[in-house]
């Protein structure tokens, strides 16, 4: 009965029947993640020892004279530990169906609205979504308020991205000790003695007269006796000792009826067929669980083609039961209603789990899906881009005209180098100190740095695009104040020629981010004709494409700059030489996309999967496989 008390959400399948979902508790949800968590950082440690034992050399001696072997694991490291970060959720859930470590060992799955797979955009979206879920930083405090105040139980990732965290777990079989049903006569019908209502107040009394005073349980039971005194003998309903007795035969007697198919009395119409359905029925149901949990463990495809064509029939045979169950049941709660719908809505989960991406998927959604995204979200990337250039430019003349003002808002390291630089630019040894062994090391740093702030910028859209707009002001105010500042010490060559390698890439990579964010917050602020709720998950998917793509740029921009642009030998002309390079290449990258006019309208794999699945069992089958 608890099982039942809990929260669920009604999904109506594309054979046109409702099953219900469990909502995932906020208790359980909290030990998933936590359980993640000690996975996380057992993985970060493990990953440092690793690093710290490389090399014959103590630990110490490796850090202060570093080999290029200590350089490059160093960097390994950096990126790995960026991997567990960010790459543990999203991996986890989109590889295996909505579920991290944490998640499966609670019965606990992420599934999209409608009950279908999450996949890799949707996991994308919910778990980058954790730079706001998780503030107060590592508290979670933001997320935990989200899922308990939510009707649906979803944190902001959630929202944005159209998913919930549902309970996998099955409730117990009530009738597995079903009688097998009686012979109907024609034109008959076994009729049992108490209505449906008249019933479940018997059973609810069985269920607390055990913990009732003697006194309250003796008041209780005279009660119900009086309610129910036309099924009882005359003699018994006057002593409440006779009373006990025979309400609990009355409940016995009453269960069996019902589990030999008897109708409850006063029942018409399709309510009559109910308890036959579930006598009649109930051992199908009974096999198909198992069958369901060892798919859920060893995955849909170990069942081989024959096995998955049965499992298709049966579903499509449980989903017609549920339908007939729930037109008799007229509405009303019953344990047998509600452990048919675990299983309906467990097998619908399965069987349209997205298809595993191929490495020509990827690359396909690298190389077209991503380009024409960024092409037709050119108006949020402009916008970001003047949030961002807009004040790099007030920045920038402001320094120049009043040096003074750089260190209202530049840190001081930033100062000191500056002052650094002009020795640095006669003595021709670059913008900074580069230590050829350590290029890996800064090119690992750079790119796990830069794309958090990508992320950031993402995940902040969800603010109405208040924070994407701070972090895009910020960054361009750093941008200009310090191009002002080297421009006011006639220097600004020596900052152009460290930046020119990387900063096509860099700069377009934080615009198309924001842009990304605005989108979100275009979602909530302009939804249009759309609600709300469905233009967050539809421009959350369009701006996950945005993500990826810059994350790709940054990739390459943070290679150039930890590799290529500190090299101090290099003249200021090869290195623009190298900029102008990368401005055709990302130029040539865009225009390798689809065209917009030619571009279908998204749909996700998942619906067209939907379209098609009525009366293929044979598809569904290939496709599961």
């Amino acid at each position: 009965m608890s099982e039942r008390l809990s929260q669920t959400i009604d999904i109506e399948t594309p054979e046109l029947v409702v099953v219900s979902y469990t909502v995932a508790g906020l208790g359980s949800r909290v030990y998933a993640a936590l359980i993640d968590l000690a996975i996380c950082a057992l993985a970060f440690i493990v990953v440092i020892v690793a690093v710290l034992a490389m090399g014959s050399r103590s630990a110490a001696e490796q850090l202060d004279r570093p080999s290029p072997s200590t350089a490059w694991a160093v960097a390994v490291m950096i990126i790995m530990q960026f991997v567990v970060l960010w790459g543990y959720y999203l991996l986890f859930e989109g590889l295996r169906d909505g579920q991290t470590p944490g998640k499966r060992l609670l019965q606990l799955r992420a599934v999209r609205d409608g009950g279908y797979s999450v996949g890799f955009s949707a996991s994308a979206i919910r778990n980058l979504l954790r730079f706001v879920d998780l503030q107060p930083l590592f508290t979670y405090l933001v997320g935990i308020t989200s899922v308990a105040v939510s009707k649906s139980g979803k944190r902001l990732g959630d929202i944005v991205a159209g998913t919930i965290v549902v309970r996998e777990a099955l409730v117990p079989q009530p009738l597995q000790n079903a009688a097998p049903a009686l012979p109907v006569e024609p034109g008959g019908q076994l009729t049992a003695v108490l209505t449906d209502a008249e019933f479940h107040l018997l059973e609810r009394w069985s269920d607390r007269r055990a913990s009732l005073t003697p006194e309250r349980r003796a008041q209780i039971t005279a009660q119900v006796a009086t309610r129910l005194r036309d099924a009882l003998p005359a003699s018994e309903t006057t002593d409440n000792m006779a009373s006990d007795g025979a309400l609990s035969r009355l409940l016995t007697s009453e269960r069996q009826a019902r589990e030999r198919g008897a109708a409850a009395r006063g029942a018409t119409g399709a309510s009559r067929d109910r308890y036959a359905i579930v006598t009649t029925r109930s051992p199908r149901w009974i096999t198909f669980a198992a069958r369901l949990a060892d798919a859920q463990r060893r995955g849909l495809s170990a069942l081989g083609e024959a096995g998955v064509r049965d499992f298709v029939a049966e579903y499509r045979a449980l989903s017609v039961d549920l339908a007939r169950l729930r037109t008799a049941a007229r509405g009303e709660a019953a344990d047998e209603l509600f452990y048919l719908g675990r299983l309906v809505a467990g097998a619908h989960n399965l069987l349209y789990r997205e298809r595993r991406s191929s490495v020509r998927d990827i690359l396909r959604f690298i190389a077209i899906d991503v380009p024409t995204e960024i092409r037709r979200s050119v108006i949020p990337i402009a916008l970001a881009a003047a949030f961002l250039f807009g004040p790099a430019i007030i920045a920038y003349t402001a320094v120049v005209r009043d040096p003074r003002v750089a260190s209202i808002f530049i840190p001081t390291a930033m100062l000191d180098r500056a002052e650094d630089g002009v020795t640095r630019a006669r003595s021709g040894t670059g913008y900074i100190e580069d230590p050829q062994v350590l290029r890996p090391v800064m090119a690992s740093r750079i790119i796990a740095n830069n794309v958090q702030v990508t992320f950031a910028a993402f995940a902040l859209g969800v603010t109405a695009g208040i924070g994407t707009l701070v972090l895009l002001v910020l960054n361009g105010v750093s941008l200009g104040g310090v191009f002002g500042l080297y421009a006011s010490k006639g220097i600004a060559s020596l900052l152009v020629a460290f930046v020119a390698p990387h900063g096509v890439l860099e700069l377009s990579a934080i615009c198309i981010a924001g842009g990304g964010g605005l989108l979100i917050a275009g979602a909530l602020l302009l939804p249009g004709k759309r609600t709300r709720k469905r233009a967050l998950v539809e421009n959350s998917r369009r701006a996950i494409r945005l993500i990826a793509g810059s994350s790709v740029l940054l990739i390459v921009a943070g290679s150039l700059e930890g590799l290529v642009s500190p090299i101090p030998t290099w003249p200021l002309w090869a290195k623009l030489a190298v900029s102008a390079t990368t401005a055709v290449v990302f130029v040539a990258y865009l225009r390798g996309g689809v065209s917009r006019r030619a571009a279908p309208a998204p749909v996700a794999h998942n619906d067209r999967e939907l379209l098609s699945l009525g009366g293929e069992a044979m598809a569904t089958a290939s496709r599961a496989l």
